[in-house]
C-alpha cells in the first residue's frame, strides 16, 4: 500500500456523486439542461436530477446507443442534453451512435461516464472502463474532462454546461481526495500547477493527481523537486504548460489510471515530440486488464500509488542525468 508521508489529503464525496450535485444545481439554473439514462441513476447519481425535475429526466434502460442517439435528438432541439451511464457501458455501447450522431455532426450533448478506470473495485473488468480516454480522444471535435476531485469535478461540469459543442466526462465511483477547495478556479484546456517543482514535472489526472501529491512530498524528502500539473483536460491539451515543463524541468512523468496505451500519457508524447523533447515514464495499467477486488489492493497491485509515481521519477531523472 502507499507509504504513510507527514502530506495528507483528506478524503471527500466520489466524483460520480459530485456531478449528480451540480447537475442538480445546474437544472435549477437552466430549464435546457436534461438527462438521459441508461438504467444506473442511483449509481450515475443523476438520480437526484430525476427526482427534482422528472419531467426533464428520459430512461432508455439498457440500450445505451438508443439513448447517446437521443441525447443527440435532443440537443438539435435545442437542449443541452447529459447523457450518463457506466464509461464501458456508454463508450463500448454507444461508439458508433456518439461517432456518426454527435461527433460528425458536432452536436452539444454532454457524455458522462462513470465507475471509470480499475478503482470501481469488486464489480470486476467487464464494468471497468481503462480505455474510454482514447476512445474518447478519438472523436473528432470532443472535448475530453477528467477531474480529480469534488471542486474540479463540479466546476468542470459547469464548463462543459457552457461549452458548446461535444464534451466527454471522465468519473469514477470511489471516495476521492480532497485537492482543491471551492473557489478554485478552472478552464478547459487549462492545466492546475498543484505542486512547484524544478527537477521534473509529474503529469497527472483524475486519481493519480493525488498519488502524484504524495509521491512529490515523498521525493521531496529525498532533496528532489517535482512539479505536479493537474491534466484535468485531456483534450484539448494544456501545450503552453507541457512545453514550459519540459524545458523548465527537462524531464516528465505522465500518471493516469487508463491503459498506458492511448491514454494520456500518448498525447503528452506526441505533444512533447513536437515542442520540446525531455526524457518521459509512464505510470498506468499495462497492457492488461484487471480483476475483482478491493480498490485500494486494485491500485496497489496494478502500479498505480505514490510508490510508483516515484520510482517512474528515479527512472525518469537516471536517464536525464
Amino acid at each position: 500500500m502507499t507509504p504513510k508521508t507527514k502530506f495528507e489529503l483528506k478524503t471527500g464525496p466520489a466524483t460520480r456523486e459530485a456531478f449528480g450535485r451540480a447537475l442538480v444545481e445546474l437544472g435549477r439554473e437552466n430549464k435546457d439542461i436534461v438527462v438521459c439514462d441508461a438504467d444506473l441513476s442511483k449509481s450515475t447519481m443523476t438520480v437526484y436530477f430525476q427526482k427534482e425535475f422528472p419531467e426533464r429526466f428520459f430512461s432508455f434502460g439498457i440500450a445505451e446507443a438508443d439513448m447517446v442517439a437521443t441525447g443527440a435528438g435532443l440537443a438539435l432541439a435545442g437542449k443541452i442534453p447529459f447523457v450518463s451511464s457506466f464509461s464501458a457501458f456508454v463508450m463500448n455501447k454507444g461508439f458508433e451512435q456518439l461517432r456518426c450522431c454527435v461527433a460528425y455532426p458536432h452536436v452539444n450533448v454532454k457524455v458522462v461516464g462513470t465507475h471509470s478506470g480499475i478503482s470501481i473495485g469488486p464489480d470486476g473488468p467487464s464494468q471497468m472502463s481503462i480505455e474510454e480516454i482514447s476512445l474518447a480522444c478519438s472523436l473528432a471535435g470532443f472535448v475530453v474532462l477528467s477531474p480529480a476531485d469534488e471542486a474540479s469535478t463540479k466546476a468542470l461540469v459547469r464548463q462543459a454546461a457552457a461549452y458548446k459543442g461535444p464534451v466527454f466526462i471522465r468519473c469514477g465511483r470511489v471516495n476521492a481526495p480532497i485537492i482543491y477547495g471551492s473557489d478554485q478556479a478552472f478552464e478547459i484546456g487549462k492545466a492546475v500547477q498543484v505542486m512547484e517543482g524544478s527537477d521534473v514535472t509529474i503529469v497527472a489526472t483524475g486519481l493519480l493527481v493525488a498519488q502524484s501529491m504524495i509521491a512529490a512530498e515523498m521525493l521531496d524528502a529525498e532533496g528532489i523537486s517535482a512539479r505536479v500539473l493537474d491534466f484535468h483536460t485531456v483534450k484539448p491539451l494544456d501545450r503552453a504548460a507541457l512545453k514550459k515543463a519540459a524545458a523548465e524541468t527537462g524531464a516528465l512523468v505522465v500518471a493516469e489510471e487508463h491503459l498506458v496505451d492511448g491514454g494520456l500519457g500518448v498525447r503528452v508524447a506526441q505533444a512533447v515530440a513536437e515542442m520540446h523533447p525531455c526524457p518521459m515514464e509512464f505510470v498506468g495499467i499495462q497492457n492488461t486488464y484487471a480483476e475483482s477486488g478491493q480498490p485500494d489492493e486494485l491500485l496497489d497491485k496494478y502500479g498505480l500509488v505514490a510508490r510508483d509515481v516515484k520510482a517512474a521519477v528515479h527512472n525518469v531523472l537516471a536517464r536525464k542525468r
